[in-house]
């Protein structure tokens, strides 16, 4: 709840001492971690529980916060104000920082200082003072840290496992966020994970992963492929089930949304520009979107799938056993694309430089990379799905040649690997997402396809509805 309490007798955070009687503090919630609840050593068989957030009150100056209480004091606390809010906490205990245990659990901050909130004495309120939220909501956009100071997701693929367990900054645009998704620890406890993508000018696709619901509830608000962010303190590691890196937020993480710096202005056109290009979505279907295929277990008709997108906005995934009616591989334009090696910007025509505003490579010699990039159709007995795209690793996969071997192939030899796959019924793996850009709203992205087993076709048939 808000009130019009006056917020002109605040304590500046540069100005916090010890010594403060009944001090009251104005900030800007910059990060916030889950309550908690742990043993009491005191009182055997009881639990206290906690929680913390960092506030800001200027573009140099913030300061971490906790609290410890009753479940029911934290959790009503906690549950009064988000990251994003800006609050008034009126009579802190101030604190000296115990600058080890800052360090490892809580974001770095510049003040010798902690503040401690209690049951009995604090108070924490949203603030209702329109100029004062004027002054301390721009801070949301400024980076804790050096904006210099980051790495591109290119520099962790590439020193790999060499920082493996390492607390970093990233600047990064977000590519796409993922379901929550809710588990049971063996020891009962709940828990929830979110996996968000992240893409630069460097990589197309990096895993963020959230374990806080306090995070995935930042990450839920967020706008992919319209959003920057510098992320400080987050903790990379390399992954061996996956044989990649990946990052994650932890208690000492501060996200900053659309930074306003140079960096990130220059990364925001970058993003946006590659989004509208269509080729961010290209990217998905590089490396079979990454997804186990024995985790995809529906089967359905080409009508089903038709039906399916009429009935929900979300993507999915399908298998279908279906025909390839249309495949144009004896036509080279239309199978294999070019992109700026810089970038990976799309380039049409015979052009003789990137046409990306915000390739670091203009003025520069053009160097290009190549790669499969064709639509084709797939029939059943229930109708014609149109357009669905195959790409990347997965067209390499498909076609068991790359793209330089299919360019030196004769047009004869082009003509019969057409032939290898024209009117034969196929087990094809479907993504199919919105595409606001598409005519029918709907865009089908084949992440795999093999000929068809005829034993499997025949149980798919006798189990159709």
């Amino acid at each position: 709840m808000a009130f019009n309490t006056s917020v002109r007798k605040c304590i500046p955070i540069s100005g916090l001492h010890p010594n403060a009687i009944q001090a009251m503090v104005v900030g800007v919630v910059i990060a916030k971690t889950d309550a908690r609840g742990f043993p009491d050593r005191k009182n055997f068989g009881n639990e206290r529980f906690t929680f913390g957030f960092t506030i800001k009150d200027s573009p140099d100056h913030f300061i971490n916060v906790s609290s410890w209480g009753s479940e029911e004091y934290i959790n009503g606390l906690s549950g009064s104000f988000r990251t994003g809010d800006c609050i008034v906490i009126e009579n802190p205990l101030i604190t000296s920082k115990d600058s080890e245990k800052e360090e490892r659990y809580c974001p770095s901050t510049p003040s010798f200082f902690r503040l401690m909130l209690t049951e009995t004495y604090s108070v924490v309120r949203l603030c209702a003072d329109v100029e004062e939220e004027n002054r301390l909501l721009p801070l949301l956009h400024i980076p804790v840290k050096d904006p210099r100071d980051f790495y591109t997701l290119g520099d962790i693929t590439a020193n790999g496992q060499d920082l493996h367990g390492s607390v970093i900054n990233i600047l990064a645009a977000v590519k796409s966020i993922g379901e929550q998704k809710f588990f049971t620890t063996s020891d009962g406890r709940k828990g929830q994970r979110m996996e968000i993508k992240l893409f630069d000018d460097t990589v197309t696709s990096f895993p963020l992963v959230c374990w806080d619901r306090e995070a995935i509830q930042l990450m839920h608000s967020l706008t992919p492929k319209e959003t920057v962010l510098f992320i400080t303190d987050a903790r990379v590691k390399f992954d061996r089930f996956r044989n990649n890196m990946s990052a994650t937020v932890n208690t000492k993480t501060i996200i900053t949304i659309n930074p306003d710096t140079p960096e990130a202005n220059q990364l925001y056109n970058f993003a946006k520009e590659l989004a509208e290009s269509g080729a961010l979505d290209e990217t998905d279907t590089q490396s079979g979107d990454n997804i186990p295929l024995d985790s995809i277990t529906d089967v359905l008709t080409v009508r089903q799938v038709r039906s399916k997108t009429q009935d929900s906005f979300d993507a999915f995934y399908a298998i279908t056993y279906a025909f390839i009616s249309a495949f144009p591989l004896d036509t080279p334009s239309k199978v294999v694309r070019y992109r700026c090696s810089r970038c990976r910007f799309p380039l049409a025509g015979d052009v003789m430089e990137c046409t990306s505003f915000t390739c670091a490579g203009q003025g520069q010699e053009l160097e290009t990379v190549s790669g499969f990039d064709l639509l084709m159709n797939i029939s059943d007995h229930t109708g014609t799905l149109p357009s669905c795209w195959l790409s990347g690793t997965v067209a390499e996969k498909t076609l068991g040649c790359t793209t330089e071997e299919y360019m030196n192939l004769s047009e004869v030899a082009k003509t019969t690997l057409k032939w290898r796959f024209l009117l034969e019924r196929c087990k094809i793996y479907l993504k199919v997402m919105p595409a606001p850009k598409v005519k029918s709203g709907w865009k089908a992205t084949i992440i795999s396809c093999t000929l068809a087993d005829s034993v499997e076709v025949q149980q798919s048939l006798e189990t159709e509805p």
